[in-house]
C-alpha cells in the first residue's frame, strides 16, 4: 500500500504535517547554527551548553541536516510530510533511549545530557503526533480518507470471513 493513494495532496490535513515539520525543522536549524557559530569541537563528549542543551559539532551537524530534511518535507507536504514526520519522530524517540544509555560513557559522541534526552523525547512525540494526526484516531470524521479506507478494508474482511467461506 502506498501512502500516496490514501490522502489527496491538497487535503486539509496536509497543513498540519507541513506546519509540524517546518516549525520543528526551524528549531533544529537554529540549534545547529548556534553550535556552528560557537565553533564547538566535533567529537567532544562533554559538549558545551547551547540554548540550554549540551552540544558538540557532530550534534550541530546532525541538527542542521535533520532540520533541513524536515523543512524539505514541509515544502513537499502531503503524505510525504506525514510519513517523514513519523520516521523522524520515531528516530528522535530511539535517539533519546540510546543516548540515555550512553550518557556517562566514552561512547557519548553527541554529548547528550539529561536535558537533551528529555528534548529528544518531547520533540519525538511531538513530531510523531504531527505525522499521525488524522491517520490514527478512534473518532475520525466520515470524510477522512483513512477512515474510509479502513472501513472498506473491514467490510472486505467481513465478507471474506469464516461465514463467507461456506457461501461458495
Amino acid at each position: 500500500m502506498k501512502l500516496d493513494e490514501n490522502l489527496p495532496v491538497d487535503h486539509r490535513l496536509s497543513m498540519v504535517y507541513r506546519v509540524g515539520a517546518g516549525l520543528t525543522g526551524l528549531v533544529l536549524l537554529a540549534f545547529g547554527a548556534l553550535g556552528f557559530l560557537n565553533r564547538l569541537a566535533f567529537f567532544d563528549t562533554q559538549g558545551q551548553e547551547i540554548a540550554g542543551l549540551s552540544s558538540n559539532g557532530l550534534l550541530s551537524l546532525i541538527s542542521v541536516v535533520v532540520g533541513a530534511v524536515l523543512i524539505g518535507g514541509a515544502v513537499v507536504g502531503g503524505n510525504f510530510a506525514s510519513w517523514l514526520n513519523m520516521v523522524v519522530g520515531t528516530a528522535f524517540l530511539l535517539s533519546g533511549f540510546v543516548n540515555l544509555a550512553l550518557m556517562d560513557t566514552a561512547y557519548n559522541l553527541l554529548a547528550f545530557r539529561m536535558p537533551n534526552v528529555i528534548f529528544s523525547f518531547v520533540v519525538g512525540l511531538m513530531v510523531l503526533t504531527f505525522g499521525m494526526y488524522g491517520r490514527v484516531s478512534g473518532g475520525l470524521p466520515d470524510d477522512n480518507p483513512y477512515r474510509r479506507r479502513r472501513d472498506a478494508a473491514r467490510a472486505g474482511r467481513a465478507t471474506r470471513g469464516p461465514a463467507a467461506k461456506g457461501r461458495g
